[in-house]
C-alpha cells in the first residue's frame, strides 16, 4: 500500500495525514486488535488521533500505545459535557489515560444546533481557558446532524477556534439546506485559516432495523469500491482537509487504503454519486437514527 499523504491542517500548521485514526472504532475492541490496527494506521502513514472519552474503552485500550509514539502523533481530543468542571474533569482523566501533558487538539464535542451551541457556550469557554493553560495547543468543535454546519458557522466568529468537525459526505450534501450551510462554513473557514476535518466518509444509511453488522450506529458501506469512493468524495471537497475512519475494524483497513490512492473523483462522477445519494435513507436526524 501507498503512503498516505498529508496536507497542511489550517492554523494548526501540522500536515495531517489525509485519513486521521478515529478511535471509535475501538469501542469495544480487544487490546490486542486495537494494537494491530493501531501500528497498521501508523504504518501506513497516519500521524493523526482522533479520541474521546465516548468512545467505549478506546482510551482504555489506545492510552498505553500512544507514549511511545506521541512525538509522531497529532491527538485530537473532545468531550460532550456541558458544564465546565465536567470538561475539566474529561481533559485531565484523557491526559492521564493517554499518558500526555497537552493535546493537540481538545474539541466541544457533538454540538448539533444552534441551541445547543448556546448551551455548550460555557463548556467552550472552559476549553478556550485549558488552551491559554498549555494543556491543550488548539480548540475545535464538532458535530454530527443537519444543523451542526450553520451552528459551526456561528461558533467559529463567535469563538476563537481553529477547527471544526462534520459530516461530509453524498448523504448529507444531497441536502440542499445542508449544502449551502456548508459551502458558507468552509468559505469562513478558508477566510480564518481554520482546520476542516470531516467524519462520515464512508456513511450509507440507518440500520432501520435490520441487523446490524457493523459497530457504526448507521450502516457504512463495506466494500472496498465503495469505501474508495466514499473517500475520494470527502477528500475531493474543496476545503476540507482530512477525515475521520470509520467507527468499525473491518471497514478501518479500506479506508486508509483508499486514502493511500486517493485520486478526486471527477465532476461527472462527483454528480453522478449526488444524484444517487439522494435516494438514499438519511442518517440524520441523529436522535431518530443512532439506535
Amino acid at each position: 500500500m501507498s503512503h498516505i499523504a498529508t496536507r497542511r491542517l489550517g492554523r494548526t500548521d501540522h500536515h495531517s495525514s489525509l485519513a486521521i485514526l478515529g478511535a471509535a472504532a475501538f469501542w469495544d475492541a480487544s487490546p490486542e486488535v486495537a494494537e494491530h490496527h493501531f501500528h497498521a494506521a501508523l504504518e501506513a502513514g497516519v500521524n493523526h488521533l482522533d479520541i474521546a472519552p465516548s468512545y467505549g474503552h478506546a482510551e482504555l485500550v489506545i492510552g498505553p500505545l500512544v507514549p511511545a509514539v506521541r512525538g509522531r502523533l497529532f491527538i485530537g481530543e473532545k468531550s460532550d459535557r456541558t458544564n465546565p468542571d465536567g470538561v475539566r474533569a474529561h481533559l485531565e482523566r484523557s491526559l492521564e489515560r493517554l499518558g500526555c501533558t497537552q493535546f493537540d487538539l481538545y474539541q466541544a464535542h457533538g454540538v448539533t444546533g444552534l441551541a445547543e451551541l448556546d448551551r455548550r457556550s460555557p463548556a467552550i469557554e472552559a476549553i478556550l481557558r485549558a488552551r491559554d493553560e498549555g494543556l491543550t495547543r488548539f480548540v475545535g468543535i464538532t458535530g454530527h446532524d443537519f444543523g451542526t454546519a450553520a451552528a459551526q458557522l456561528e461558533a467559529v466568529r463567535r469563538f476563537d477556534l481553529d477547527s471544526v468537525m462534520l459530516p461530509v459526505y453524498p448523504g448529507a450534501l444531497a441536502n440542499p439546506q445542508y449544502a449551502a450551510d456548508l459551502a458558507a462554513l468552509l468559505a469562513e473557514a478558508a477566510v480564518r485559516d481554520v482546520a476542516v476535518m470531516a467524519i462520515k466518509a464512508g456513511a450509507h444509511r440507518p440500520w432501520a432495523g435490520r441487523e446490524k453488522t457493523s459497530t457504526t450506529w448507521y450502516e457504512p458501506f463495506t466494500d472496498a469500491a465503495s469505501v474508495a469512493r466514499g473517500v475520494r468524495f470527502t477528500l475531493g471537497t474543496p476545503g476540507v482537509h482530512a477525515f475521520c475512519t470509520t467507527g468499525d475494524v473491518d471497514v478501518l483497513p479500506l479506508q486508509l487504503a483508499a486514502a493511500a490512492e486517493y485520486e478526486p473523483l471527477t465532476p461527472a462522477e462527483r454528480d453522478a454519486l449526488l444524484t444517487e445519494a439522494a435516494d438514499w435513507p438519511t442518517i440524520f436526524p441523529l436522535a431518530e437514527h443512532a439506535r
